[in-house]
């Protein structure tokens, strides 16, 4: 068991763990820089918050690592009711700004949704690796479907739309890679476009006709191909009362997304700092502690939605540039490391974790800048948030455990 422990230890990735700390104190940086102006006490100080659950997360990080895999394969059903458990406490507890997130744990807020992102995905891989499916029939994507679905609609009822949508982001990439047909993934996806582009007429027909063409290349049974096609089409024309049924605050921020000039002091006030102080900091950027957006507090929520945004602007593109290329090495990386992987279950969880990297990522910088609505979703390893980045280092643990190919 001693020589299986210290080849495990030899085959570690240290690269990824190098980067992930290297982000981390990038993160630190810009937290330190954001804190100067604050009360140096623990509650209010968000560098010193920060530092402090860095300490729980690196030690998280090397318990799940030297967890036997085999462990975490037979326990990840229990640890789903856990989670599904977990998620619906918070309805039991006080409100946070009208919803129902958090878990009080002394002075300390919990919120269980962060962990039960990693949960599913390490259920749903067990689920999809203990079974030899014949992933041929759109039937086997039935339970995958039930798995991540449920706890994504007890998240969406909180109310948290990006939680929720996050989670499911790893279905399709894992069900992709136990070999379910493209045709079918394009049958979960397809009403989530219908809608998407039926706001507009012109997206809206040259989605019909992309419609048209993967469903005769598909070769769906001709019932079933009209019943695809015209249900998708039903639901377009249902978008207006999916958008009655909005949260006002959501209207806005899809709006103004197009035309911030409608709301420039409600909701476009976050995008339009945000782009003011990226924009302000060139390719070099002002340097650490000289960002006026950011010190004169006109950028909101900078310690963790907009925390890219205070690196935009206190280091320039430069240094934007550096964390995009370092996520997209630790995501490729993830990728690589599944593929190479010699069981299924260890593949489809590697595969898991990095959608959702990938989502958070993606949602995150493009928020940022203007590309898509705001959604109050934090940057892995550097935006400020303890719950966040304990899962985030747990979720390294997994990847660095996983990644490994010597037998537990």
């Amino acid at each position: 068991m001693i020589l299986t422990l210290v080849k495990k230890i030899s085959e570690i990735q240290y690269w990824i763990l190098i980067v992930v700390l290297a982000m981390t104190g990038i993160g630190m940086v810009s937290l330190y820089s954001i804190s100067v102006h604050q009360e140096i006490t623990f509650i209010s100080n968000s560098f010193l918050k920060q530092l402090f659950f860095l300490i729980p997360a690196l030690v998280s990080l090397f318990l799940v690592l030297f967890i036997p895999r085999h462990v975490i394969h037979k326990y990840s059903y229990v640890l789903y009711f856990m989670a599904v458990v977990g998620i619906m406490l918070p309805y039991f507890g006080n409100t946070v700004a009208g919803t129902h997130r958090w878990l009080d744990i002394g002075p300390f807020g919990f919120q269980p949704s962060e962990y039960a992102k990693w949960i599913m995905v390490i259920a749903l891989a067990r689920y999809l690796s203990d079974r030899t499916l014949e992933m041929g029939h759109l039937s086997s994507l039935i339970i995958p479907c039930i798995i991540m679905i449920i706890p994504a609609v007890i998240v969406l009822k909180q109310p948290d739309l990006g939680t929720a949508l996050i989670m499911m982001t790893p279905l399709l990439p894992m069900l992709y890679w136990v070999g379910a047909r493209p045709y079918h993934l394009f049958l979960l996806t397809a009403p989530i476009f219908s809608v998407l582009t039926a706001f507009h007429m012109i997206s809206f027909t040259a989605w019909t006709i992309i419609m048209l063409v993967i469903i005769y290349m598909g070769k769906p049974r001709l019932v079933m191909g009209v019943v695809t096609y015209f249900g998708n089409i039903f639901l377009g024309l249902l978008a207006p009362v999916i958008w009655n049924h909005l949260e006002t605050y959501q209207r806005n921020r899809i709006l103004t997304l197009f035309n911030p000039e409608l709301d420039p002091l409600g909701a476009a006030y976050q995008i339009i700092q945000s782009q003011t102080a990226i924009g302000s900091g060139g390719f070099w950027g002002k340097g650490w502690g000289q960002g006026t957006q950011t010190h004169l507090k006109f950028l909101p929520v900078q310690e963790s939605d907009f925390v890219l945004s205070v690196l935009g602007e206190e280091f320039g593109f430069i240094m934007i540039a550096i964390l995009l290329i370092g996520f997209a090495w630790l995501v490729l990386k993830m990728v690589r490391l599944a593929y190479t992987s010699k069981d299924r279950f260890s593949g489809l969880v590697l595969i898991g974790i990095a959608s959702i990297f990938m989502s958070h990522i993606f949602v995150n910088t493009a928020m940022t800048v203007g590309l898509i609505p705001v959604k109050g979703l934090p940057l892995p390893f550097v935006s400020y948030g303890g719950s966040f980045l304990l899962s985030c280092y747990i979720m390294i643990g997994l990847v660095l455990n996983f990644g490994i190919n010597t037998p537990d």
